[in-house]
């Protein structure tokens, strides 16, 4: 079953509030496991990139600490707390 079935099956179903609410924790557990993936993928000294939701541009940097969920990252500009989802190894 590709994406856009699962999309179609969602939006135009009948599903009961119950249900809906099974799908939600679902996807949440489920992007808490890739989070968790990504993080153990980073050490502190790795070269990461990532795109700033607050002006779109594309940073470089240096992994200095992984946390829980982010990982501070040391650019050339300054030091950003990035949600692991977003980082990219160089």
């Amino acid at each position: 079953m590709d994406i856009k079935a699962i999309n179609t099956a969602i939006t135009t179903g009948s599903f009961t509030n119950d249900q809906l609410t099974s799908i939600m924790d679902a996807v949440k557990y489920a992007r808490s496991q890739l989070v968790k993936t990504k993080l153990r993928s980073f050490s502190v000294g790795d070269q990461v990139r990532f795109t700033s939701n607050k002006n779109g541009m594309t940073y470089v940097g240096t992994v200095e600490k992984v946390k829980l969920k982010f990982v501070l990252v040391k650019t050339p500009v300054s030091r950003w707390n990035v949600p692991a989802n977003m980082l990219e190894a160089v």
